[in-house]
This record gives structure tokens, sequence and C-alpha cells, in this order.
């Protein structure tokens, strides 16, 4: 487009032989790219003009691009840690499915959130085999201030899918588990996003997770991730 407007000037750019449309481009190339070789130069009001704009646009262009660039290398990503096996346990005396997570950032989370889904065969009464999605409630779905550890309690009641259900009823449906989290990275103030899937394989009944919380002799509370996964029998 540059090169289209130098050439419809009267010889705007010095040592481009009767105005020749590739040498026009060429130079239009180096000045939009800010290059300048030196042995072309605008040499009228009208070269010079129309060659402020292009440098103008050139610059404006490559900040733009580094702008999108940084932005995309830049960005946050999800350093969720998910256990290994969800565990059916007895919680608060009620049975209860678990999922314990870490943020394994060291930054701060803010207002994330979490949702559990259960997918699972179900069939029609005219007999056609379709995959039902069922949200099971969380006892707290969002943690204000994203850390550490974070564990997920479905308390498994009458209002729950898994209700009465065994290892050997969620294999017969081919259950899926589908945990979402979610949240807002403090540093960059970008969303951060994570899934993870547990086939009914993974899911242990009558299992608990070791805790993984002490207290240093400094008084301070100490993780230890090196057992994050490990679980012990109830």
């Amino acid at each position: 487009m540059f090169a289209f407007l130098y050439w419809l000037g009267d010889e705007p750019i010095a040592n481009v032989a009767a105005n020749e449309p590739l040498g026009l481009f060429y130079f239009s190339v180096e000045t939009l790219a800010t290059v300048g070789y030196g042995d072309m130069h605008p040499q009228t009001h009208y070269g010079h003009f129309i060659a402020t704009i292009e440098i103008f646009t050139g610059m404006s262009f490559l900040a733009v691009m580094t702008g999108l660039i940084f932005a995309r290398f830049r960005r946050p990503r999800a350093r969720f840690i998910f256990a290994e096996n969800p565990v059916v346990t007895i919680h608060q005396g009620k049975p209860t499915l678990m999922i314990r997570i870490a943020n394994e950032r060291n930054d701060t989370i803010s207002q994330a959130t979490a949702r559990l889904w259960l997918a699972r065969m179900a069939t029609t009464v005219e007999g056609v085999e379709y995959r039902r999605f069922h949200e099971l409630l969380l006892d707290r779905r969002e943690h204000p201030v994203f850390m550490l550890s974070w564990s997920l309690f479905h308390t498994i009641d009458e209002t729950s899918p898994l209700y009465r259900m065994t290892p050997v009823d969620l294999a017969a449906a081919d259950a899926i588990l589908a945990l979402n989290v979610s949240g807002v990275d403090d540093n960059s103030a970008q969303n951060l996003q994570a899934r993870k899937l547990y086939s009914h394989q993974h899911i242990r009944w009558n299992y608990r997770y070791r805790d993984i919380t002490s207290v240093s002799k400094e008084g301070r509370l100490v993780i230890d991730y090196a057992v994050f996964h490990e679980i012990t029998p109830k």
C-alpha cells in the first residue's frame, strides 16, 4: 500500500530509477521496519510525508505485536496438583467423597471455585444409551485465598447421585468424575483454569488421605507435598 502511495508521487524517493515499483516496495519495507539502509531516502515533501506516516505505522505495529506476544507467553498457567485418587471415607459421621488439590504456584489465587461432576451411562425407556451429567454438590465450592492445599468434600446422602452406589454400580455405569477448578492469579489478575478427570477405577473406597500438615520447631505450619498423594485405610 505504501509503495503504491510512493509511486503516485513525482520521484519522491532518491536512487529509485524511474519510480520503479519494486524499488519503492523495498524502500517501503525498510521504512516500515525502521531499518533505513541509507541508499534510498525521501527527497520531496510528498515522499517525507508518506514516509512519516509509514514510520509511525511501523512503530505502532511493532509495539502492538510485542505486546501481544508478551501477553501470550506471559499468561500464567494453572499449576494445580490433583490427588491421584479420590477417596470415599467417613467424614462428620457420613459417607463422603473427598478430593485433595494444592496450589503449586508461589502466589495466591483469589476467588477460587471448584465444581465436581459425575458422568455416567444411562438408558432411556426406549432402550437408548446416553451419558448423563450430575453435579456433585460440594460442602465448600469456593476458597477466598487459595495458597496451599484444599480438600473438597461431597456428602453422599439421599440427595447425592452417588447414594447407595457401590464400586460395581459405578463400573457398570462407566462413571467418570470431572473436577473443574478456576481462580484469579493475584500477580497478573488473569483467570486460571484447570480440569482433572477420574475414572471409577481411581476411586478408593474406605480410605482417607494421609495428613500433610505439621508444625515446625519455630511454630510454623509445614506442608509435606512428598506424601500428598498417599492414602491410608480409614
